[in-house]
């Protein structure tokens, strides 16, 4: 009988040691894994000069955890997954997400980790806490308001348009009541807090309109974790679909939302993917209405117009295609740095 290795368990910043990844490049293609971008920290499992198992950390998300094929079955990811929890907490995360291959499913839950949503046989989203969705819907439920038609709308607002604007005019136009969510990651062009802001700012001329600081359970694209996920279709697919189905189980029923509005969308393919798996998956439960865009000089709106606009101090046509409140908040924060930036390169 074999004895077991001995392990050595390491922690590594990413950013101050960029050069310890190849290694764990190498360990995660052994087991078909790429490398998500935004990790910031791994924990290296190390036999006396060999890697034999890691795993990523990235905010409070556990990422990338592989283990050397010669070790699988003798506990190693059991233990990975406790030394990046330990990393985690002292760096004050304590509600953790994990999203694997469902065949893993089963493995992470002897470490502790519940299930909230499955995408087929792509991807399944769990988290360290049995309570974790539960406790964030109740949460919910205290800001639930009576009527028969009640609204939802999930925004990036990067930043805020007239665009938004109108369809959230419209939506609370229909409903009795309209809860709209601002997506809560910092992976945009303007910071979490100023979306907020811009977005609270935009629609305080309406009565019956709940802005809610998105939560972990609204899921950003550009921080969903992907890395066991060669194909880019089947990413597109296990993040749709997982958002979809925590907000068609989860958050619409607490709110008791009926219908979720949504604007047509004639530039980005992922935003139009995305919006076909929210007909195909709340039909049979909620009324997804989707409403054309408005145009502003011959073209439709797009938050993408007005940052390239602001790149090339175009301000004036940036006038043109955002609420008053945006506008304010953009010459308050943008404009006078991109003089600045502009004067210290003349």
């Amino acid at each position: 009988m074999h004895s077991q290795p001995t392990i050595d368990f390491r922690l590594t910043n990413v950013v101050k040691q960029p050069e310890r990844l190849s290694q764990i490049r190498y360990l995660l293609a052994d087991s078909g894994l790429g490398l998500d971008s935004d990790i910031t920290l791994f924990v290296e499992a190390w036999s006396g000069l060999q890697l034999v198992g890691c795993a990523g950390l990235a905010a409070n998300v556990i990422k990338c955890v592989a283990v050397d094929e010669q070790l699988r079955g003798a506990n190693l990811s059991a233990r990975l997954l406790a030394e990046v929890e330990n990393a985690a907490l002292a760096r004050g995360h304590f509600h953790l997400f994990l999203c694997t291959r469902p065949c893993n499913k089963e493995r992470f839950a002897r470490s502790g980790f519940w299930p909230i949503a499955q995408s087929g046989n792509n991807a399944v989203l769990l988290e360290n806490t049995p309570q974790g969705i539960e406790r964030y819907c109740r949460s919910l439920q205290r800001l639930r308001q009576p009527g028969e038609k009640i609204g939802a709308i999930v925004m990036n607002a990067n930043p805020f348009t007239l665009g938004h604007r109108h369809l959230v005019e419209q939506a609370a136009k229909q409903c009795d009541w309209l809860h709209l969510f601002v997506v809560r990651e910092d992976a945009s062009f303007f910071p979490f807090s100023g979306r907020l802001e811009m977005v609270r700012a935009g629609v305080a001329h309406l009565p019956n309109v709940t802005v809610h600081e998105g939560s972990q359970y609204i899921i950003s694209r550009a921080t969903f974790p992907a890395y066991f996920l060669k194909e880019t279709g089947k990413v597109q697919q296990a993040w749709s679909e997982i958002d979809v189905l925590v907000f068609r189980d989860f958050i619409a029923p607490a709110l008791g939302v009926t219908h979720r509005f949504i604007g047509s969308e004639p530039f980005c393919d992922i935003t139009r993917q995305y919006n076909q798996m929210l007909h195909q998956l709340l039909a049979t439960q909620i009324a997804v209405m989707e409403m054309p865009r408005i145009k502003a000089t011959g073209n439709a709106i797009s938050a993408s117009e007005v940052r390239r606009l602001l790149k090339t101090e175009q301000f004036s046509r940036i006038r043109e295609i955002v609420p008053e409140s945006t506008f304010a908040h953009l010459e308050a924060h943008y404009f006078e740095a991109h003089q600045n930036t502009r004067a210290e390169v003349a």
